[in-house]
């Protein structure tokens, strides 16, 4: 598969709508997650990430101006164990009480599909990252109409075993703007991602759209120790 340059990736989509990034660090010692919000609504952009003791979960920036917080407040990461799982949307929480009763990340997720948001029917996609003695694992899923066909839900899930250092993989919910917003389609896209979280971050939120873009979070986890590095970018101050 080619490795795509995630700056383009970015920079020539200017809707690409919530992301996901999963990989290990060139050097082989993190983890790597992101995760951004995009909108284009009011409601959509009043938002920022704020850290919870585990992860982040979404918030009104302004509560005055929260109109519907269905589909849009919601914890995106959490952590069970030695599991970090990063959604778009509350099937965190799906994911999280179904692997905390011996379900398996695709499992839990055969009782979600697309959001319920006509006529777009906006993917859910989901991430989760698997740290084992100091290797990783992780896996990606996407769960969207049958081309903008709400009567049929297709499921696809991707797993990255001993990932190679340096690479990464990204999903996003669109494949630009438009009206329907026209969902992902193929595999997650194969990236590189850096060492440096503070640069990592940095390219990530340059190269999203400037009137787009909401939130941002970055984190690395150090597969020896476990011990987590977070980043959070918020447009909303």
């Amino acid at each position: 598969m080619k490795t795509l340059d995630l700056k383009t990736l970015l920079s020539e989509n200017a809707y690409p709508g919530r992301g996901i990034v999963l990989g290990k660090s060139p050097d082989g010692k993190n983890a790597v997650i992101a995760y951004f919000i995009m909108g284009r609504s009011v409601n959509s952009r009043n938002r920022v990430f704020e850290a919870t003791a585990d992860g982040i979960r979404t918030k009104a920036f302004d509560e005055s101006k929260l109109t519907d917080p269905h589909l849009i407040i919601y914890s995106p990461v959490r952590v069970l164990g030695n599991k970090t799982i990063v959604t778009n949307g509350d099937q965190t929480d799906t994911i999280y009480d179904g692997m905390d009763n011996q379900l398996t990340f695709e499992q839990s997720l055969r009782t979600r599909e697309y959001e319920d948001d006509a006529p777009n029917y906006t993917p859910r996609i989901s991430g989760i990252v698997h740290l084992d003695n100091g290797s990783m694992h992780y896996a990606m899923s996407i769960l969207k109409s049958a081309d903008g066909n709400p009567d049929s839900v297709h499921r696809f899930t991707f797993g990255y075993s001993n990932p190679v250092n340096g690479e990464g993989h990204f999903i996003h919910t669109y494949m630009g703007d438009g009206n329907p917003l026209p969902s992902f389609e193929g595999e997650p896209e194969k990236i590189t991602v850096e060492n440096d979280i503070d640069a990592f971050t940095d390219l990530l939120w340059s190269h999203l759209n400037e009137d787009n873009k909401v939130s941002l979070f970055v984190r690395y986890i150090d597969l020896e120790s476990g011990k987590a590095t977070d980043r959070i970018v918020n447009k909303n101050q």
